[in-house]
């Protein structure tokens, strides 16, 4: 190890290249620009994870051939909120008390004088370019949720504004269309749209974006696109329904008494009445359509970004973050939806491309987290440090030595006190009223036997039990908003 490698283990921030050789000036390395893609309610179905056979997400392949594809890559929780706040934040949910969809970051005490993700880019000289739904928000549901939570001084520009993140969309005249008004008022729903694409909300994003990655920026850029489908109500227009053959659909695969084994924490957890309703209504192969056609489109609008990126100035100099918000369950323990600690609710997509360092195809199966990503993209690009203490590890290394061997855990938490630690091998769950689960993946891939009993593993359930948070703040209080 030469002198300027010692240096930069000491600083661990510092910007500049450690590979001259020993008397040379080191050379400043130029920021690089950062394509942010955050995908929502994308599960494991992606293609090249294989979690559904019948999953068509070319684009989302290639993305992963040209990058570093984490295999093991998991939500720190499994709801859209909760999980965005805690990537762009950095913190736990455990930390900072964000359990639940309406609970607003920006109410937290926690997160008083903390600094988000992209507003720490533009305090770092970046141009901060951002559309559709980063931090949480809703499509469809009213006008009012389109904005969510924003952050509106972090970005430069934000389509359709900085105080909305979601562009309105074409949805049924009558709804729900297969559904019930029980599930969600009726947003939790499936059907496709006699619409074109370009009538979607996503397709305004990606569209938006596009025109981003078309021009030439004086600054590094970092540009978020929040892509909204696969979320629920699986609208899309009627040619992505047309791709899967309602009698050629698989379900996924399930077991009948899989709930059998769990603790009561644990069986509360599923939503088994929409699985009855879905189950007794004929409704489970067309809400699996409905969801397969909601990935493909959404693998579309990737692929335009792709397109765009590609075909303009921003193409030789920029770092892709590819992300799933968190797992969905789609009728798997009679569950459906998220909201669960079980490895189809917390287990993400998640690929990372930079031009300079990672090998094209290279596969990483060490389990990684979400809250990782942070810290990593201070390193990465050589950002200042944060104010908040980052309770994420970065990921550089895993860049350059995909294989490296580490004894990482993914955490993931689903309100004060619910917790799942999940190991290379294992997934162990604790609930807040001290119950347990415990799963061997290397025999039970899809989680069926609960081996919390038996006395063989009772060093491995110790062993995960070290790894659960130290704190479980509680949920924050909200104050309504004007």
């Amino acid at each position: 190890m030469n002198l300027f490698s010692l240096i930069g283990i000491g600083l661990g921030c510092l910007t500049v290249l450690l590979t001259q050789p020993l008397g040379q000036a080191a050379k400043v390395v130029a920021k690089p620009n950062v394509l942010f893609i955050a995908v929502d309610d994308l599960n494991d179905w992606a293609g090249v994870l294989g979690g559904h056979p019948q999953a068509r997400t070319p684009n989302m392949d290639r993305l992963a051939k040209r990058g570093l594809l984490f295999t093991k890559a998991y939500c720190s929780a499994p709801g859209c909120n909760a999980s965005r706040s805690s990537l762009l934040t950095g913190l736990r949910p455990s930390t900072t008390g964000i359990y639940a969809n309406a609970h607003d970051w920006r109410q937290a005490p926690r997160l008083k004088g903390a600094v988000t993700l992209p507003r720490h880019y533009r305090n770092n000289g970046y141009l901060t370019l951002g559309t559709g739904k980063l931090f949480h928000a809703h499509t469809f549901f009213s006008k009012k949720n389109l904005s969510g939570y924003p952050d509106p001084g972090a970005w430069a520009d934000y389509f359709p504004s900085k105080t909305q993140q979601m562009p309105e969309e074409a949805v049924p005249e009558n709804w729900p269309v297969n559904s019930s008004r029980k599930f969600y008022g009726g947003h939790f729903d499936w059907s496709p749209l006699q619409s074109s694409n370009a009538e979607m909300a996503d397709a305004k994003v990606v569209s938006w974006a596009a025109q981003q990655l078309a021009k030439q920026h004086d600054q590094p850029v970092f540009l978020s696109v929040g892509i909204y489908r696969p979320h629920v109500p699986w609208y899309v227009p009627q040619n992505y329904f047309d791709r899967f053959p309602l009698d050629e659909i698989q379900l996924p695969r399930h077991l009948p008494d899989d709930l059998d084994d769990l603790p009561a924490a644990g069986q509360a957890m599923a939503k088994r009445h929409w699985h009855k309703w879905i189950t007794e209504n004929g409704q489970w192969n067309k809400a699996v359509q409905g969801y397969l056609a909601s990935l493909s489109f959404a693998d579309d609008m990737v692929g335009e970004l792709l397109v765009a990126l590609d075909n303009g100035p921003m193409a030789g100099d920029t770092l892709i973050v590819f992300w799933g918000d968190h797992g969905y369950h789609l009728g798997e323990k009679k569950n459906w939806e998220k909201f669960a600690l079980w490895e189809d609710t917390t287990h993400v997509p998640l690929i990372i491309i930079d031009p300079r360092r990672t090998k094209p195809g290279t596969r990483c199966e060490s389990p990684v987290s979400l809250l990782d990503l942070y810290p990593t993209l201070v390193e990465l690009c050589g950002l200042d440090p944060t104010p908040q203490t980052l309770e994420g590890r970065s990921l550089v290394k895993h860049l350059a030595e995909p294989n490296a061997k580490t004894r990482r855990v993914a955490v993931t938490t689903q309100g004060k006190g619910n917790h799942a630690v999940r190991s290379s091998r294992y997934r162990y769950i604790r609930y807040a009223d001290g119950s347990e689960e415990l799963y061997d993946h290397k025999t039970d891939p899809h989680e069926w036997h609960n081996l919390v009993g038996d006395p063989s593993l009772v060093r491995v359930k110790l062993r995960l039990a070290k790894r659960l948070p130290g704190v479980n703040a509680d949920p924050i209080q909200i104050k309504p908003r004007p």
